[in-house]
């Protein structure tokens, strides 16, 4: 009899790339843990015109999320750029469509940790992700970080906080993810699939 595997859902949303960057990062260090799939979503765009102007399956790149991929996930590791200090508005959208899983409590129990990509290194990374953690909070998930064990926390000089990867798209580096970065998000993604194995 073969043991089912323990779902790690990545759960986010990228205009430029960073976003989507520290995503695969958490999916790698997912993966190096037996017993877990993963698996990598996104969001439509949302804009004036309503949400109806996207396409039902992206063109290319991960699929959009369904609220069955959120309800039947053993770990969520939620990604958003910074947006004023907060998520940015198509992955809220998202979120807010959640009400039932709430009202039937689907999520609670669920480990879950949160991720971010800033164009400024004081751009609101932490509260950003301090922010991203408050839906989950009412979902009754388990909130991760990185402990300080993980080294790069201690040596990075662009993105990654004890609330969880972040990336500092500078104008010298771009999208492109450091050293520091990539180990801190491969961390977690290493602890959040631990953690759903576990629980």
């Amino acid at each position: 009899m073969t043991n089912k595997l323990k779902t790690l859902l990545v759960l986010y949303y990228s205009v430029g790339g960073s976003t989507k960057g520290l995503a695969n990062c958490i999916a790698r260090g997912a993966r190096k843990v037996d017993g877990i799939e993963v698996k990598l979503r996104t969001v439509a765009k949302i804009s004036p015109d309503t949400q109806a102007s996207e396409p039902v399956i992206p063109h290319d790149g991960d699929p959009y999320c369904s609220l069955d991929d959120l309800a039947n996930c053993n770990a969520l590791a939620l990604g958003s750029p910074t947006r004023f200090g907060n998520m940015a508005a198509p992955l809220k959208y998202f979120i807010d469509g959640t009400a039932n899983l709430w009202a039937n409590g689907s999520l609670e129990g669920i480990p879950a940790a949160v991720f971010t990509s800033s164009s400024s290194l004081h751009g609101g990374q932490e509260s950003t992700l301090l922010s991203m953690m408050l839906p989950l909070l009412h979902h009754g998930m388990l909130i991760t970080g990185v402990p300080y064990s993980e080294h790069a926390i201690r040596k990075t000089l662009s993105g990654g906080t004890p609330y969880g990867p972040s990336h500092y798209e500078s104008h010298s580096a771009g999208a492109e993810i450091s050293e520091e970065e990539k180990s801190i998000a491969m961390t977690l993604g290493e602890r959040l699939a631990n953690l759903a194995l576990k629980l």
